[in-house]
């Protein structure tokens, strides 16, 4: 649903007498405020930048430790495993280290 979608039905249930005028404002702000209401997988991920302070080559396991809330040691034994693993571990690191905006 689009927010123009959103901001109409939020119209009509105010018409229809569903919604104060109070609470339609602070529905409308709310929508307004945060257009991109995917929930906080998408916050996450936006948020996501390699660590500066808990890095031992490239800041990628710090910076998912502080984004996911799991110990950064965790990311880096699942990381290595995932390079015994056909190597798709350096692959993901690599890529990561590349795209990743540092702090």
């Amino acid at each position: 649903m689009t927010l123009s979608d959103e901001l109409i039905k939020l119209e009509q249930l105010r018409d229809r007498g569903s919604l104060t005028s109070d609470e339609f404002a602070r529905a409308k702000a709310r929508l307004l405020d945060n257009p991109t209401s995917s929930g906080p997988s998408v916050a996450a991920i936006n948020r996501f930048r390699r660590s500066q302070s808990d890095r031992w080559l490239g800041g990628i396991c710090g910076g998912l430790g502080i984004s996911t809330g799991l110990e950064s040691w965790i990311w880096r034994i699942l990381f290595t495993l995932l390079l015994f693993i056909g190597g798709t571990g350096l692959i993901v690191y690599i890529v990561l280290w590349i795209f990743v905006p540092s702090e």
